[in-house]
């Protein structure tokens, strides 16, 4: 080979490992990107569970004073009926 061929072949060969140095660039970028957007969906769907958790607290504390003001209406309709059974 002459010097002249093979000064070419290194061109052509660092040509080539800058653009595949450019192809890995731009893979790694678009996996940032997606490891980014994975990210932002993960945070909504963790902030949509905990919305969905306080909604099943309260609604959990509604029933438990419903339950208590059931409770209580109960045994005042026994005691109204024990007063009446009683006259």
């Amino acid at each position: 080979m002459t010097l002249k061929t093979t000064l070419k072949l290194s061109v052509a060969a660092a040509s080539l490992a800058v653009l595949a140095g450019c192809a890995s660039t731009s893979a790694l970028e678009e996996v940032r990107m997606t490891a980014e957007s994975a990210q932002a969906d993960a945070a909504e769907a963790r902030s949509m569970a905990s919305q969905a958790m306080n909604t099943a607290n309260q609604a959990q504390r509604d029933a438990r004073a419903a339950m208590q003001m059931s409770e209580q209406n109960r045994e005042e309709m026994n005691r109204m009926f024990q007063r009446s059974m009683q006259k």
